[in-house]
């Protein structure tokens, strides 16, 4: 996927592809020097041209992959896009590990600030939780954690320096729930993992008291207790809405003190566990920001880190190329598993896996989720796929995996966080705006435009590789070094910013009754 050429009109990806990249908008008429191609019609930025002329019915390559088919005959020089292109329904052949290589690991691996907490796990921020069982509780659960808020209430932990803020995480989820299906499955994985979480010190549970699921069963099913550090209560044994806050603000002020004695410490890269996710997609996607993390996923690696690629949606079609970097056969045929539930899924609820990209993903030039996914993949570097997971099921594994998610970016992210993930890398061509806690995110823009437009919530520009001033491996570097920089407590843009709580988002699957 790395590219061919760039003559700062229009990028070509692969000598074989039927298409090329404008990299500006281009008028009717505009001669493309490289291609010895005259433009028909008005190309938008991020746009494919057609290079060839192209049958109705014909397979389209972009990454010398097919990406869809014509709907009509396509002219040379022509805008490819939603009006004549479409979803390619065609065989995939999987091979297993015919890619696979050693990696090559760094004798010296780097080293970044964190916090290693007593049962040898590391963190990269330091909060204290509030955690909800169902909806119910979340109003109290606000309650507790706004009367900690520094923006608001800036004396209250002046005293606490060393922690991130106290935080709650609510959902809408929790009642009304099969006990014996999925979803409560899902959604109890996923308050256990954050329950555990090492970016908090402490936790407190908070539930209603009546709720399909309790507390008590959250706990069960990961084998927890509750203790100084992870305490739980219901609105209903506390005696209502008042009496839960005021106790649960007690048990907070209770918990800093020994919050704020961490100490920040040099431990190595390998304690990373970074989820990766991309929102907002446009034509760039694939091009910039995606290798240029892929880049940086590919350094984590061979300093012994892991690195987390979800949204399954969006690998579709593109999961052959996952299964050849496969260690194993049977590492491959778990995401072609993960893959053939999801196409179960959507048939038995009336969808289509190609329902994706979105709208705005098509206006940035993204025309069949055969072509996202194709692009989506790159933030996955090239080293070995070494395992695959379910959603929010904790990451054991070191390298380049796999956790199965929906391409709804906070309910994915939700998922990587609480299967482990320490810090977030997110890109986005459309200008999404996201944050996520406990684990900080960072924002990583395709384009330069959208870095000029929203420069205050992106944290790096990857646009240098369209406009011919960065190289990939260049902006491998810098994202690196920037994971390195986030992790020992450099604030990213989004956490100025106070995103994070909202965006807890578990995945709710199944029937709500």
């Amino acid at each position: 996927m790395s590219t061919v050429s760039n003559d700062h009109a229009v990028i070509r990806l692969h000598p074989k592809d039927d298409v090329v990249i404008a990299t500006r908008q281009l008028l009717s008429g505009a001669r493309i020097a490289s291609e010895d191609l005259v433009v028909t019609g008005l190309i938008p930025p991020g746009h494919k041209i057609a290079t060839r002329a192209i049958a109705a019915g014909e397979p389209v390559k972009r990454y010398n992959q097919i990406i869809g088919v014509a709907k009509e005959a396509i002219a040379r020089g022509q805008h490819v896009h939603t009006q004549n292109l479409s979803m390619a329904d065609f065989a995939r052949e999987h091979e297993f590990g015919v890619d696979k290589h050693p990696t090559p690991f760094v004798e010296s691996p780097a080293t970044f600030m964190g916090i290693r907490r007593d049962d040898g796990r590391v963190a990269t921020r330091n909060f204290v939780g509030v955690l909800t069982s169902v909806n119910c509780s979340a109003t109290v659960a606000r309650a507790i954690a706004d009367h900690f808020r520094r923006d608001v209430h800036p004396e209250v932990l002046a005293d606490y320096p060393n922690v991130d803020g106290v935080i709650a995480l609510t959902h809408g989820l929790g009642c009304g729930i099969d006990m014996q299906g999925e979803g409560l499955g899902i959604l109890r994985r996923t308050l256990a993992g954050y329950a555990v979480h090492p970016n908090f010190h402490s936790v407190l549970f908070v539930g209603l008291g009546c709720e399909t699921n309790q507390i008590g069963g959250v706990l069960e099913s990961a084998g927890l207790k509750d203790g100084e550090r992870l305490r739980s209560f219901t609105i209903q044994d506390s005696g209502g809405t008042r009496k839960t806050i005021e106790r649960g603000i007690a048990m907070v002020k209770e918990m800093l003190a020994d919050a704020n004695r961490v100490r920040r410490e040099p431990l190595p890269a390998s304690h990373l566990i970074v989820g990766l996710q991309c929102g907002g997609s446009d034509g760039y996607s694939g091009i910039s920001a995606n290798p240029a993390l892929g880049a940086a996923v590919d350094k984590l690696v061979a300093h012994g880190g892991t690195a987390i690629l979800s949204e399954t949606p969006e690998v579709y079609g593109a999961e052959h190329l996952l299964t050849r970097r496969a260690v194993s056969r049977e590492v491959g045929e778990k995401l072609l598993a993960r893959i053939k539930w999801w196409e179960s899924y959507c048939e038995r609820n009336g969808a289509a896996m190609d329902n994706n990209p979105s709208a705005g993903n098509k206006v940035g030039g993204l025309t069949t989720i055969l072509e996202k996914s194709l692009g989506a993949v790159a933030k996955g570097g090239t080293t070995n796929l070494v395992e695959v997971y379910e959603y929010a099921q904790r990451i054991d594994a070191k390298g380049f995996v796999f956790m199965d998610s929906p391409g709804y970016d906070p309910m994915s992210a939700t998922g990587q966080v609480a299967s482990g993930a320490n810090l977030i890398c997110f890109t986005t061509g459309r200008g999404s705006a996201y944050g996520c806690a406990p684990s900080p995110s960072l924002k990583l823009a395709t384009n330069t435009a959208l870095w000029e437009r929203q420069e205050d919530d992106m944290d790096i520009n990857c646009g240098g590789v369209i406009d011919g001033t960065a190289t990939i491996d260049q902006l491998g570097d810098e994202i690196f070094q920037m994971m390195l920089d986030c992790a020992s407590g450099v604030p990213s843009k989004s956490e100025q910013h106070g995103y994070g709580q909202s965006e807890f988002v578990p995945w709710q699957v199944g029937v709500v009754t």
